[in-house]
């Protein structure tokens, strides 16, 4: 059985052959006439508004039977414009792959189904025109509301914005953070359990919004822990490149500063990979030689080989908090109530990836 929209989109040339007219959908007015019944019933069927008004299943059925036969759909657009709502919102982010932004719009979409809300998807790969011109192109399509993803927003709208990890400190803005010092206390207090103390650091990419704040608290929580960061052991990613390779890059770097080192702590998961696959070119075993550990806790995280211990940030939930944070706003159901900030919390998931640090560091090169 041909699905609506193909029926919609051949129903009307094969009504010119048949007829040798140019083929035209029927108003509300007239399919209420062919059918014999009111306007309003036929427009609550056609608008999902059926059970609510108790109409039969019968008489739901024919009317859109009829509808799809002459090709007619409701004028939603109109609607919206006379209501001033377009149960749509627009959502920013800097990429559409693998990991982070997968799973944070994984939790986005469940709340925003939920209340029938449809959201626009545009990803700016940290390009300054698209980051300025994005939310102007969103407005212009009538979102009541906006979600930035690992994105600063760096002008006033006059929507209700939700920031996840943007550190968007401004007027009208919510945003939904990690507490970062409780990430780098999780991670560095669990690999100094292990005896490691010549730890290399993988940063984020300097566009990365996470990127300052999450330094900031490793640098405070090592000092707190009476941990040395050697500088010759901190490398930044600079790469754009999703997937793993540019932690195989940058671990390679590592490999060739002359500096031995027992364990690395990585930015994000998908870096971590890419690390452990450097590690193996260099006939390393991890963790036996280098312990390893991720940021995100991403689905491929736990079936990694070797699993990986990582710092398990709640991307779903961040999802779904943003988008019942930003519905709640564009309906005004906590006016002047909702925080500046919303905190979550990470937890440490220890997997195989880590272990007790080795008496002696492997031999990468003789240090200076």
């Amino acid at each position: 059985m041909p699905c609506l929209a193909s029926t919609l989109r051949t129903g009307p040339s094969v009504r010119k052959r048949m007829s040798d007219k140019p083929f035209k959908p029927f108003t509300l007015k007239e399919l209420s006439a062919k059918l014999e019944l009111s306007q309003s019933t036929v427009s609550r069927i056609v608008n999902g508004e059926a059970d609510k008004f108790r109409i039969s299943q019968k008489t739901q059925e024919r009317v859109l039977q009829a509808a799809a036969r002459y090709g007619y759909t409701a004028n939603t657009v109109a609607k919206s414009l006379r209501m001033k709502r377009s149960h749509t919102v627009g959502v920013i982010v800097p990429e559409i792959s693998e990991g982070y932004s997968t799973a944070v719009l994984g939790g986005i979409e469940d709340e925003l189904l939920k209340d029938g809300y449809f959201y626009f998807v545009v990803s700016h790969r940290h390009r300054r025109d698209l980051l300025e011109g994005y939310p102007r192109m969103l407005l212009a399509r009538a979102v009541e509301g906006l979600i930035a993803v690992d994105t600063p927003i760096e002008v006033d709208l006059p929507i209700p914005v939700v920031a996840i990890s943007g550190h968007t400190h401004r007027e009208g803005v919510v945003n939904i953070e990690l507490d970062h010092g409780e990430a780098a206390h999780l991670a560095l207090s669990h690999l100094k359990s292990l005896g490691h103390k010549k730890i290399a650091f993988i940063k984020g990419q300097a566009l990365s919004s996470d990127t300052s704040r999450r330094w900031q608290a490793i640098v405070h929580t090592a000092k707190e822990l009476k941990i040395d960061i050697d500088p010759k052991l901190v490398v930044q990613l600079k790469s754009l490149e999703p997937g793993p390779g540019p932690g195989t890059e940058i671990a390679r770097q590592l490999l060739q500063s002359r500096r031995p080192f027992t364990a690395i702590f990585a930015f994000n998961d998908l870096t971590a990979m890419g690390a452990i696959l450097a590690l193996r070119e260099a006939s390393l075993r991890v963790p036996k030689d280098v312990s390893v550990v991720g940021f995100d806790d991403v689905l491929a995280a736990s079936i990694n080989n070797p699993p990986l211990t990582t710092i398990h940030q709640p991307l779903h939930s961040m999802g779904q908090v943003a988008a019942t944070t930003l519905l709640s706003l564009i309906r005004n159901d906590v006016p002047n109530l909702c925080p500046a900030a919303i905190t979550v919390y990470p937890k440490l998931m220890v997997r195989k990836s880590t272990a007790v640090a080795a008496l002696h560091p492997p031999p990468l090169a003789a240090e200076d």
